[in-house]
C-alpha cells in the first residue's frame, strides 16, 4: 500500500472494533491461568444485575476496570478480570408476572442481550469465568455454604420484627430502607413479626471493627461507614424500678453523663409493658398498631413525627428516687438495645421533640462555655461536650470524666454494670419470594428444624409457578413444600424463603476463583492463588450493604476452612455517578431533548403545548427522568473507544461526571486526529526502528523528551487512577507529533528524525492502549507489529531523554496566551523578563501600554500585567 493510500484510510470504529473484539475472542486473549512465575493481579467491577440493558453508569463502571486491569497487563501481570451477573431477585419476579412468562427466560434473555453489550465495549474480561447467581450450579454450592454456617452455629432462625414491603411482598434488611421506603419498589415499608432466618454477624463484630484498619487502600469514607453501622459503643447498663411494679425497666446509655436529667423514659411499641398496657387500654392497643405501620430502620424512625401513649406508669431514678413517666414512643425499637431508653430531652433531640410537643420538663444537666442554657428556653437540644450542673455529686465534672464517674458510682453500689455494645444486626436473610436460592432447610412436627442432607441438594426452584397469587408463590405449591423428614421420615413441610440476593454477591469473587470446579464451592489451591481482589470497583452505595456482607462471610469460610486470607478486597475504588440535565415540562411532565425546542425568543419550550421547560441541572441519570442517554446508540454513532475516552476523560473516577454531547465530539475528533497522525507517520517510518538514544538535534531532542516525559506522567497518573489527566498528557503528545509533521514532511526527513517520530507514534498507541484498545490495537498493527499490544510491555521512560537542556515557556499578557518562548532550562528570572519583554509577538500587545508587574510561574509562564 503507497503512503498515499494508507493516510486516505478514514477510521471506521465500527470496521475496526468489530475487527478486534472477534481476534480477542477467537484467539480467548485474556482467558487467565493461573502461573506462580508470574505475579497475579485480581481486577474485579461489582457484577451487575440483568435488567435488560447497560446505562451510561456501566459503561463508565466497567471502562475504569478495564483500563486498571488492561495496564496491570502490559506492566507483566498475570491479571484475573472476570464478569457475570447478579441474577436473582424481585425485578425478574414482577416481570414475569407482567409478561406471563418466567423469571429464568426474563433473565437469561437479559444477560444474552447485556453481554452483548458489554462485549461491544472491548473489554478484557475472561469470558469463560462467567457466571450467573440464578445457575444451578451456584445455587447448589450457596446452599451447602449456608449448611456449614448452619453446622457452626452461624445461622438461626427466631421470631422478628421485620421491614415489611407490601408492594415487593418482602423483608428487606434494614439497610435495604432507604428514607423510609422499599430499595427497589419505594414503596412505604411497614413493621411486622415474623419468623426469619439470620445470619450470626455480630459474632464478627470486633473482627469487622478491627479489620478496617488493615484496608489501608479503601476510601476513609467507606471505612468510616462501616465503622458507624457496627457503631460498638462503650456505656452503662442499669435498671428503673417500676412503681407499684415488682419488674424492673432495663435501659442501657452511652451518656451516663446526662443522668440526673433524665424526665421521662420510653419503651418500644412490642415491650412487655407496652403489651401489659395494651391488654386493657383499647387506646393504647389502636397506638401500638399505629407505630407498627413503620419500619424498624433507624433512618425510618428519624423521620418520623415523634409520638407517644404514657402507660400511666412510672419509672423510679436510681439515683434520686424522683418518678418520671413512661411512654410507648413510636421512635423506640425492641429490637435495638433494651427496647427501653431513658430520655434526656436537654442533651438528646429525639427527646428534645418528644419532650416539646408532650410538655414535659426539660433539665440541662451538660453546660457548655459560654452563656448557661436554660431548659425553658432551649431551642434545640445540647449534644456537645461540656460541665456537669444539676448533677449533685458530679456537679463541676467535665463531661467525659463525668461518664466514667456515673458508672463508676453505678458499680459500686451494685446499681449497673458498664457495658459493650453493637449497633450491628444480625443479618436478616429470609425473602418471601419465588426467584431466589431456597433455604435448605426442613419443618418436621417430630424432629423441629432439620437441615437438607447435603446429598439432596440442589434444591430446585420448581418451573411450574403461578405469579399471580398473593404473596410467595412457593407456599402455594404443595409439590414443593411436601416433603418427608430426613431424620424421622414422616410428613413435613420445606421452608420456602428464599434467600437475601445479598447471599450470592457475598462469594462470587470466590467461585470466579475456580468457576469449572465440580465437586466442591471453592478450590482451595485456585482461591488461595488469586485471592484476595487486589482492585475492588464499584459504587459507594454499596458502603454498607454488600461490601460489608462480603467481608463477613468471606471471614466465616475463612474458618471454615474454605479460604485463607482475612479480607477479600485488598484495595477499593468507588466511582462517581453519571449526571445530565433534565428537561420537564408543566403540562407533559420529563421530556427528552427530542421533544424539547427553541421559541423564537430563544427559550427551551415543549414541542407539544410550546409551555416553557425546567431545566434540572446535572441530575442523576433515570430512566424516569428522561435524561438518560443509550450506550448501544453512542457506541453505533461514535464507536466503543470514543464513549470509553470520553468516559475516562470527563472527570476523575471518583467524582461525578457530567455528561457533555461536546465532550464526545470531542473525543471523537482527537481519535480521528491520532488515527490521521499514525496513519501519516507509518509508511515511511516502515523500516525504522523507534529511537533509543537522544540526539544532538535541539528540536528532535525536544521531541524524544516530550515522549518520555508523557510516558513517565501517565505511568503515574495511571497507578493513581487519574485517567483524565493521563489522557491530556497523551493528547499534549499527539499536538506535538502533529506541529511536528506539518513543519518537517517525513519524506524529506533523514533516518534519525524517522526513528524519534517512530518512537512518539508507538509510545502514543501503546499508552493510549488500555483506555482505547481497540483503535490502538489496529495503529499498531498499522506500524508494522505482528503481534498485538496485549503481548508488549508498558513502555519505560529514558531516564537520560528526561533531562531538559530547553524548555518552552507561556507568554502571558494579561493572561492571555500571546506567545510562547524556547529558553534554557536554568535561566534566571531577569534574563527570562527580559527575553519575554523583547519577544517580537509581544510587540503589538505592549505597544502604548504601561507595564504594571510581571508574573514568573517558573518552568511555566510569565504573565505581563499592563494597562
Amino acid at each position: 500500500m503507497s503512503a498515499s493510500e494508507n493516510q486516505e484510510i478514514r477510521y471506521n470504529p465500527q470496521v475496526v472494533e468489530a475487527k478486534w473484539q472477534q481476534i480477542w475472542e477467537t484467539n480467548k486473549t485474556f482467558r487467565a491461568l493461573e502461573d506462580n512465575n508470574r505475579e497475579k493481579f485480581y481486577c474485579l467491577v461489582m457484577f451487575p444485575y440483568p435488567s435488560g440493558r447497560i446505562h451510561m453508569g456501566h459503561v463508565r463502571n466497567y471502562a475504569i476496570g478495564d483500563v486498571i486491569a488492561r495496564h496491570q497487563r502490559m506492566l507483566g501481570k498475570n491479571v484475573l478480570n472476570p464478569m457475570g451477573w447478579d441474577a436473582f431477585g424481585m425485578p425478574a419476579e414482577n416481570a414475569a408476572r407482567q409478561q406471563n412468562s418466567h423469571p429464568a427466560t426474563w433473565t437469561y434473555a437479559n444477560i444474552a442481550f447485556m453481554r452483548q453489550e458489554l462485549k461491544s465495549m472491548g473489554l478484557a474480561y475472561d469470558w469463560d469465568r462467567e457466571l450467573a447467581t440464578c445457575d444451578a450450579d451456584y445455587a447448589h454450592w450457596e446452599q451447602m455454604l449456608f449448611l456449614k454456617l448452619y453446622a457452626r452455629g452461624l445461622v438461626y432462625r427466631k421470631n422478628s420484627l421485620v421491614n415489611w414491603d407490601p408492594v415487593d411482598q418482602t423483608v428487606l434488611a434494614n439497610e435495604q430502607v432507604i428514607d423510609g421506603r422499599g430499595w427497589r419498589s419505594g414503596a412505604l415499608v411497614e413493621r411486622r413479626e415474623l419468623s426469619q432466618w439470620f445470619l450470626r454477624i455480630t459474632a464478627y463484630a470486633d473482627e469487622l471493627l478491627a479489620g478496617l484498619e488493615q484496608l489501608p487502600d479503601w476510601p476513609q469514607t467507606v471505612r468510616t461507614m462501616q465503622a458507624n453501622w457496627i457503631g460498638k459503643s462503650h456505656g452503662l447498663e442499669f435498671a428503673f424500678a417500676i412503681d407499684g411494679l415488682t419488674e424492673t425497666l432495663p435501659v442501657y446509655t452511652t451518656r451516663p453523663d446526662t443522668i440526673m436529667g433524665v424526665t421521662f423514659c420510653s419503651v418500644a411499641a412490642e415491650h412487655p409493658l407496652a403489651q401489659r398496657v395494651a391488654a386493657t387500654d383499647p387506646k393504647a392497643t389502636a397506638f401500638i398498631q399505629e407505630c407498627q405501620q413503620t419500619g424498624t430502620s433507624e433512618e425510618a424512625l428519624e423521620r418520623l413525627e415523634k409520638k407517644g401513649y404514657d402507660t400511666g406508669f412510672k419509672a423510679i431514678h436510681p439515683l434520686t428516687g424522683a418518678k418520671v413517666p413512661i411512654f410507648i414512643a413510636n421512635f423506640v425499637l425492641m429490637s435495638y438495645g433494651t427496647g427501653a431508653v431513658m430520655a434526656v430531652p436537654a442533651h438528646d433531640q429525639r427527646d428534645f421533640e418528644f419532650a416539646r410537643a408532650h410538655d414535659l420538663p426539660i433539665h440541662v444537666v451538660i453546660q457548655p462555655p459560654g452563656a448557661p442554657l436554660d431548659g425553658a428556653t432551649l431551642k434545640e437540644a445540647w449534644t456537645g461536650p461540656g460541665t456537669m450542673v444539676n448533677s449533685g455529686p458530679f456537679d463541676g465534672l467535665d463531661n467525659e470524666t463525668g461518664k466514667i464517674k456515673v458508672m463508676e458510682t453505678f458499680v459500686e453500689r451494685h446499681l449497673g454494670q458498664q457495658r459493650t455494645h453493637y449497633r450491628l444486626r444480625d443479618w436478616g436473610i429470609s425473602r418471601q419470594r419465588y426467584w431466589g436460592n431456597p433455604i435448605p432447610m426442613i419443618h418436621c412436627p417430630q424432629c423441629g428444624v432439620v437441615p437438607v442432607p447435603e446429598t439432596e441438594l440442589p434444591i430446585k426452584l420448581p418451573e411450574q409457578v403461578d405469579f399471580n397469587v398473593q404473596g410467595n408463590p412457593l407456599d402455594h405449591l404443595p409439590s414443593f413444600t411436601r416433603v418427608s423428614c430426613p431424620q424421622c421420615h414422616a410428613p413435613a413441610r420445606r421452608e420456602t424463603d428464599t434467600m437475601d440476593t445479598f447471599m450470592e454477591s457475598s462469594w462470587y469473587f470466590l467461585r470466579y476463583c475456580c468457576r469449572d470446579c465440580q465437586d466442591a464451592p471453592l478450590d482451595k489451591n485456585r482461591v488461595d492463588h488469586w485471592m484476595p481482589v487486589d482492585q475492588y470497583i464499584g459504587g459507594i452505595e454499596h458502603a454498607v450493604l454488600h461490601l460489608l456482607y462480603a467481608r463477613f462471610f468471606h471471614k466465616a469460610l475463612r474458618d471454615e476452612g474454605l479460604v485463607t486470607t482475612d479480607e477479600p478486597f485488598r484495595r477499593l475504588l468507588t466511582q462517581g455517578m453519571v449526571r445530565k440535565d433534565t428537561l420537564s415540562c408543566p403540562n407533559h411532565g420529563w421530556r427528552y431533548p427530542k421533544e424539547v425546542q427553541t421559541s423564537a425568543g430563544g427559550e427551551l419550550v415543549c414541542c407539544e403545548c410550546q409551555q416553557p421547560v425546567v431545566v434540572g441541572r446535572n441530575e442523576k441519570m433515570s430512566k424516569s427522568k428522561h435524561n438518560v442517554v443509550d450506550p448501544a446508540e453512542l457506541i453505533q454513532s461514535y464507536g466503543a473507544d470514543t464513549a470509553r475516552l470520553f468516559m475516562l476523560f470527563a472527570a476523575p473516577p471518583q467524582q461525578d461526571l457530567e455528561w457533555s454531547d461536546t465532550g464526545v465530539d470531542g473525543a471523537w475528533r482527537f481519535l480521528n486526529r491520532l488515527w490521521r497522525m499514525v496513519r501519516e507517520t507509518a509508511p515511511w517510518v516502515a523500516d525504522i526502528p523507534p529511537a533509543t538514544t537522544t540526539p544532538e538535534n535541539a528540536e528532535l531532542k525536544t521531541v524524544r523528551t516530550k515522549t518520555h516525559e508523557t510516558i513517565d506522567r501517565v505511568s503515574r497518573d495511571l497507578e493513581r487512577f487519574q485517567f483524565n489527566t493521563a489522557i491530556a498528557a497523551v493528547m499534549e503528545l499527539v499536538n506535538a507529533g502533529t506541529r511536528w509533521l506539518a513543519d518537517h514532511p517525513l519524506q524529506e526527513a533523514d533516518p534519525v528524525a524517522k526513528s524519534i517520530l517512530r518512537e512518539l507514534a508507538e509510545t502514543t498507541v501503546q499508552l493510549l492502549n488500555p483506555l482505547v484498545p481497540h483503535i490502538t490495537e489496529e495503529l499498531w498493527q498499522t506500524l508494522g507489529h505482528p503481534r498485538g499490544l496485549d503481548q508488549h510491555p508498558w513502555p519505560q521512560a529514558d531516564p537520560n531523554a528526561l533531562v531538559r537542556e530547553q524548555m518552552t515557556i507561556i507568554l502571558q499578557v494579561n493572561g492571555k496566551l500571546r506567545s510562547r518562548l524556547q529558553v534554557a532550562t536554568d535561566i534566571d528570572e531577569e534574563t527570562l523578563k527580559s527575553q519575554a519583554l523583547n519577544d517580537s509577538a509581544l510587540a503589538p500587545h505592549l505597544q502604548g501600554k504601561t507595564i504594571v508587574k510581571i508574573i514568573v510561574v517558573p518552568g511555566r509562564l510569565v504573565n505581563i500585567v499592563v494597562r
